[in-house]
């Protein structure tokens, strides 16, 4: 529980510097002030029974179990790392990350202040994966398969990990686990500028054509899961819903 309330607070706190700092820059060119740094403390620890009872707003469209639809409108989000789970929320919330389906839902009057955002992150970070996602059209073996191997590896693995198992001190996303056609969606929001994400991935995307991000998402979609990280059975139903 401790190492879990550690990295939700560097988390949390790193973002908030990071909004803060940006706030004072704009201030600073309009008022030539010099600019302020400003720390925040927080102190909380997530409660995983109370994640559970937030969690229920969640599970309407991420189902109860996390994990997400096949068809890649809502991506699995059991398994995750808890910092990257975070990040997401707190961009939506703020506008940083566009998603109108998911902005009425995270904001403090639906789902409540910082609290129960890293209560709910917690609880979902401990759910098992499905061990059934969808996966891409090129299997292992096809010239495809090969391809989109080549240009993960080349761009994608520094950051998301040779297994796509990400880094959560980072907030790299894990993309094991992940479903083809939520990770081809998201590759091609962000190269057609639908959705922001941090310069160095900008500038990765936009360099490839859409064929290679799809034979990288591909190739991405058949990563082996670790199995203490998945459920027993695609048929597993959460217990906390059911």
């Amino acid at each position: 529980m401790k190492a879990i309330y550690q990295l939700v607070l560097s988390a949390l706190l790193c973002l908030a510097l990071s909004n803060a700092q940006a706030v004072d820059q704009s201030s600073d060119q309009a008022t030539g002030q010099a600019i302020k740094k400003i720390t925040i403390k927080l102190d909380f620890i997530p409660n995983i029974e109370d994640g559970k009872t937030t969690f229920s707003v969640c599970a309407r469209c991420h189902l109860p179990e996390a994990w997400g639809n096949v068809d890649g409108t809502y991506p699995q989000l059991a398994g995750q790392h808890v910092n990257v789970l975070m990040k997401q929320l707190l961009d939506i919330r703020s506008g940083r990350r566009q998603s109108a389906l998911m902005h009425p839902f995270v904001q403090q009057r639906t789902i409540g202040g910082y609290q129960e955002l890293s209560n709910v992150v917690a609880y979902i970070s401990t759910l098992p994966m499905n061990p059934d996602h969808g996966k891409g059209p090129w299997r292992k073996g096809s010239d495809e398969y090969s391809q989109g191997q080549k240009v993960y590896q080349q761009y994608c693995v520094s950051c998301h990990g040779k297994n796509g198992e990400g880094n959560n001190e980072l907030a790299y996303p894990k993309l094991q686990g992940q479903n083809f056609l939520y990770l081809s969606q998201q590759l091609r929001q962000i190269k057609s500028g639908l959705r922001q994400v941090n310069q160095a991935m900008s500038a990765i995307v936009q360099g490839l054509d859409y064929e290679q991000l799809e034979k990288a998402a591909n190739y991405a979609s058949y990563f082996t899961v670790p199995k203490e990280d998945m459920a027993k059975s695609k048929t597993w139903r959460n217990p906390d819903f059911h």
